[in-house]
């Protein structure tokens, strides 16, 4: 491949991007054969890879890993064919990623004079269940009045621009976006090489908005394991919607487009919602135990909802502090509502007043946030005491797209439409 057609794959601007990179990539990352050599197995039966296609996105009810990193990207184009040159070359690289292998021709090109395709830090590592999800806002179909794409009519009437909330000092920086992508990996390296990747292929028709890293999961979709802990040191997720509980995914998550009056294409697809929220950790390490405790409704050693033993005993919202944050969130007081949360702690830095910049990069995905999560953030922001130690930093909202089937690239139903 000469050095001219790389740098017009990399911008995406050939009309033949896509299938210029569909044939090649046969190195794999780590050292491992690629998949579908002789004698080697699929990718996918292997434990450090989660398997790309299938009717919903990974990285939503997949195993929360240990690493995040988000990115938030404005398109720059009003080239409807660029951004479908865009999906495609991005699906075939994130399923040669998350099957831990190398971009396009990969990190060592055959012409050394030429760019690589594959920026290489991930040379040598093995997947470590990376998954990559696609998001489109609200800024997708329609920009200051104007129908950018010819998709305006295709917008889900869910896929609303998220209210300023009690409290909220937003930083518009860190807020929205045309695209959003959550990587997720078990190795920080693996999850900045995807989204590197992804942004460098998307160069001249997309540009970073945000982005965000993220490390020790604040809540999981696997209930068997150990819960794990926010930086305010308490367990968090206790009754997150487990992975494999397809009855509450499919009541909760999953759009049914049919039942929802949401376009044909969004069917299999869910919102993902997130939330920059600075936690002023300080002014926390300095308040007691005991009050710790009633803010959160969950004692911190066990996690045990205050008044039980046990971490799991069943919540009995109304014994809890009536502003606590447990008895606020919890199904019961929301109407039955649960929503999929996947949040990850960040510290980024100092916040220039001698404190540390950390926090919780809140994710969550539901069926339908106008009724999920909007009036429970509402609730929140206007009676828990616990917002006192908050500050909400940056918020959007994105509508997923179904999954991807194999031959297929990400939102083809609705770019197809």
């Amino acid at each position: 491949m000469s050095a001219i057609s790389r740098r017009g794959l990399i911008g995406v601007g050939a009309a033949t991007a896509g299938a210029a990179i569909a044939g090649v990539g046969a190195v794999a990352v780590g050292g491992l054969p690629a998949s579908g050599a002789e004698g080697v197995a699929p990718a996918w039966t292997r434990p450090d890879v989660v398997p790309f296609f299938g009717p919903h996105q990974v990285g939503i009810a997949t195993p929360v890993q240990d690493r995040m990193h988000t990115v938030a990207l404005n398109l720059t184009t009003s080239d409807r064919a660029a951004v479908v040159r865009l999906f495609k070359a991005w699906t075939d690289a994130a399923q040669r990623m998350t099957a831990g292998r190398e971009v396009g021709e990969g990190a060592i090109p055959g012409v050394p004079e030429s760019p690589p395709d594959d920026t290489g830090e991930a040379i040598g590592l093995p997947a470590t269940r990376l998954t990559l999800t696609l998001g489109l806002g609200p800024g997708f179909f329609e920009s200051e009045g104007t129908d950018r794409f010819g998709l305006r009519s295709q917008r889900p009437e869910a896929l609303i621009e998220l209210p300023r909330f009690a409290g909220d000092r937003l930083d518009p920086e860190r807020t929205g976006g045309d695209l959003i992508v959550q990587a997720c990996a078990d190795d920080p390296q693996i999850a900045v090489h995807a989204i590197r990747n992804l942004v460098r292929i998307a160069f001249g028709t997309a540009t970073v908005r945000w982005s965000q890293l993220g490390f020790g999961k604040t809540s999981s979709t696997t209930p068997n394991e150990m819960t794990p802990r926010n930086l305010f040191g308490f367990k968090d997720g206790t009754e997150n919607i487990g992975g494999n509980d397809h009855d509450l995914l499919a009541q909760h998550v999953w759009v049914d487009a049919a039942k929802d009056g949401s376009p044909a294409w969004l069917d299999g697809g869910t919102f993902l919602v997130a939330r920059r929220i600075a936690m002023r950790i300080e002014t926390w390490d300095r308040t007691s135990l005991s009050e710790q405790e009633q803010l959160i409704g969950r004692t911190k050693l066990s996690g045990a909802p205050l008044g039980g033993s046990q971490e799991r005993d069943k919540v009995q919202v109304s014994a809890l502090p009536p502003t606590s944050h447990v008895r606020l969130v919890h199904p019961d007081s929301n109407d039955g509502h649960h929503i999929l949360r996947r949040g990850y702690s960040y510290v980024d830095g100092s916040d220039g007043l001698g404190r540390l910049d950390a926090g919780l990069f809140f994710i969550a995905f539901c069926r339908d946030p106008r009724t999920q999560y909007v009036p429970m953030q509402r609730r929140l922001a206007s009676q828990e005491l616990l917002a006192e130690y908050l500050v909400h930093t940056g918020s959007g909202l994105w509508a997923v797209p179904p999954g991807v089937e194999d031959g297929g690239y990400w939102a083809q139903s609705l770019l197809e439409a």
